[in-house]
């Protein structure tokens, strides 16, 4: 909900401030974020999760045109290495979490307050970049994307993939759970699914770039979450790893074109912003209830059937979305 409700302020606030500043506010505000949820109490937690959650949103909306107006000729590459860092980043997180936190100590504090380190981190990389910052242009008045079928297709597009992709990060680990698998199993098992993402990532962008069209990429990606949601339904004990394996490798790609359709379905910096604030802001609106509607259907249900069941039905919405497309 937070990447969601306000991915929509990060072209303003570029506009207002330069990319590059808004950027470093970005990786402040979440370091704050992390640390803060992590103290005491239910209400910090809320507060300091709605803070990185929003800081991470409007990171997510400037990077993509802040690619298509630096590497201009080099997209598909350049997006490719930041949807890798992101997959692979996430995946990381996932395997290392627990270990990590038995490590430091301070229980689930300490495992989560850790990921405030890379934040810092990150934000002194990115420093120097501040003293050369440009402030994008007023994009010129035009018709709104609400009224572009083609902007719509993109969102909901990426919302539903977000859904799937967050529905599965969210209850793979507790399936598995529930087969006997301990906390620690269970985790690497989610981390392998995010582990497999980093390849694709970085390779598909370059390839879908210099494609005539996506739709091919889209089918398959789409078929291999299939596959794998289908083994976790059917046989989930029989081979959990190469479950895992297939959704990680569709979900990596989806998730990767998804973010190259910001830059390849616009042609100025300005509408690759618009875009990508459009999309995040909705879809992801529209993936926040992915996980909850899974929880809440497992529970009524008393079986993992009736949410992947949905799962897999949503991913024929998916194909049907671009399958007009030529």
């Amino acid at each position: 909900l937070c990447f969601g409700l306000l991915a929509v302020a990060a072209p303003r606030l570029a506009r207002r401030s330069g990319i590059e500043p808004v950027l470093l506010g970005m990786l402040v505000a979440v370091a704050i974020g992390l640390v803060g949820r992590v103290l005491d109490g239910s209400a910090l937690l809320y507060l300091g999760t709605a803070l990185a959650g929003g800081a991470i949103a409007v990171g997510n909306v400037l990077v993509p045109p802040l690619i298509k107006r630096d590497f201009p000729d080099r997209t598909g590459l350049m997006m490719g290495v930041y949807t890798m860092t992101v997959s692979g980043s996430a995946a990381l997180a996932a395997g290392l979490t627990v270990p990590v936190g038995d490590v430091i100590g301070f229980g689930w504090r300490g495992a989560l307050g850790v990921w405030a380190v890379p934040a810092v981190l990150a934000a002194a990389a990115w420093l120097p970049q501040v003293r050369s910052h440009t402030r994008p242009a007023q994009p010129p008045s035009g018709p709104s994307l609400a009224r572009s079928g083609l902007a719509w297709q993109v969102t909901i597009y990426f919302g539903l993939q977000s859904l799937s992709f967050y529905a599965v990060l969210a209850w793979l680990p507790s399936i598995y759970r529930e087969y006997g698998m301990s906390p620690a199993a269970a985790g690497l098992l989610l981390s392998v699914a995010g582990l497999v993402q980093i390849p694709v990532a970085l390779v598909l962008p370059s390839l879908a770039t210099r494609a005539a069209n996506q739709v091919t990429y889209i089918a398959g990606s789409t078929l291999l979450i299939g596959l794998g949601l289908a083994g976790v339904l059917l046989a989930p004990t029989s081979a959990p790893y190469l479950w895992a394996v297939l959704i990680g490798v569709g979900q990596g790609a989806c998730f990767a074109l998804g973010l190259n359709l910001f830059v390849l379905r616009t042609r100025r910096v300005h509408e690759t912003a618009q875009l990508s604030a459009m999309a995040q802001s909705i879809g992801y609106v529209i993936c926040a209830f992915g996980p909850l509607l899974v929880g809440v259907l497992h529970e009524t249900a008393r079986s993992w059937t009736v949410p992947l069941v949905l799962l897999l039905l949503l991913l024929v919405v998916l194909l049907l979305l671009f399958g007009g497309d030529r």
